[in-house]
């Protein structure tokens, strides 16, 4: 399993589009990333909105609900969250739960977890955020539950956050199912990466991939374990234009914030951004999320036929 080219689908507000025909749109997306080139499709695990995109009270639509209908519409590419928030996900549910989207989607599931950050939507849906500690203990904990529960096994496992018995996890399709963390913590996501990770999707700025790619080195060289058998991904919003008119166009309403976060460009540009600013640096993969121009028919194609050739 690796995750090569993968696209994410951020936002799920769209120009006059109702919410009855919302779906329709993201299925679209889904089905224009598998034929253009995508190996993975891969939405949010939150209930609002996250800043930068929109406001908490945009639509924001659940997670494996969301997979589990894409696996339906899709016959290749691969479905993930990027990432489940483990703070609330109870560990053998959430292993039930990417197990039934395997066999929904006949083998095409991955689990991608991380320790969740987003405060708000805690406190508003009543779920223990904790500290910083906490939240990765949280996730350790978890990945000694899930990890075996998707090989098959039926782990017991008493921790401070967990407790299961025998924890039967039937049916399945595969021997396995790929685990893919998501973050930048050098210390503590690095390093249960490098312990229990198929994939580690690094968030950073560009300019930061190289020391990433270090770091991810070491806790690897400290868990014995070669770095080359662990796939790598960087995740990116991208804006690409045919023209530098269109892309003044486009550019014109973002906010400098939101102008700042995003690689854009004629194809061309933005192809030699990334091959030189990320892969170029060590990583393998690109995972990328358009969330201004994603819905338009024929952006999604675009970014593949601009960036398959990248990571082929």
């Amino acid at each position: 399993m690796t995750i090569r080219l993968g696209y994410q689908i951020p936002n799920f507000t769209y120009p006059d589009t109702p919410n009855d025909q919302l779906f329709d749109v993201v299925i679209a997306q889904a089905r224009e990333a598998e034929a253009s080139g995508f190996d993975t499709v891969l939405v949010m695990d939150h209930f609002y909105q996250l800043p930068g995109i929109g406001t908490p009270d945009h639509a924001m639509l659940e997670c494996y609900t969301t997979l589990g209908a894409l696996a339906t519409a899709t016959s290749t590419v691969q479905l993930s969250a990027l990432v489940t928030g483990v703070t609330y996900r109870n560990p053998p549910m959430l292993a039930k739960a990417v197990t039934t989207l395997d066999v929904v989607s006949k083998g095409r599931a991955v689990l991608g977890i991380g320790a969740g950050w987003f405060e708000r939507e805690h406190h508003d849906y009543g779920y223990e955020f904790g500290t910083f500690t906490d939240r990765f203990e949280r996730l350790e904990e978890a990945l000694n539950i899930i990890a075996p529960m998707l090989r098959g096994e039926a782990p017991s496992y008493s921790g401070a956050w967990y407790t299961v018995r025998n924890a039967l996890n039937n049916p399945r399709v595969r021997p396995t199912i790929p685990i893919m963390l998501g973050g930048s913590g050098e210390k503590k996501t690095f390093r249960l990466a490098a312990l229990f990770a198929d994939h580690l999707n690094v968030i950073c700025g560009r300019a930061d991939v190289p020391r990433k790619i270090e770091a991810l080195r070491q806790r690897c060289a400290e868990a014995d374990r070669d770095p080359e058998t662990l796939a790598t991904s960087f995740l990116t919003s991208v804006l690409i234009a045919e023209s530098e008119a269109e892309l003044a166009t486009l550019l014109e309403p973002l906010s400098p914030g939101a102008r700042s976060r995003i690689v854009a460009g004629t194809p061309d540009r933005v192809a030699e951004i990334l091959q030189k600013e990320v892969l170029d640096q060590g990583i393998t993969g690109l995972t990328i999320n358009m969330p201004y121009t994603g819905h338009r028919p024929g952006a999604v194609e675009l970014a593949g036929r601009t960036l398959r050739s990248l990571v082929e």
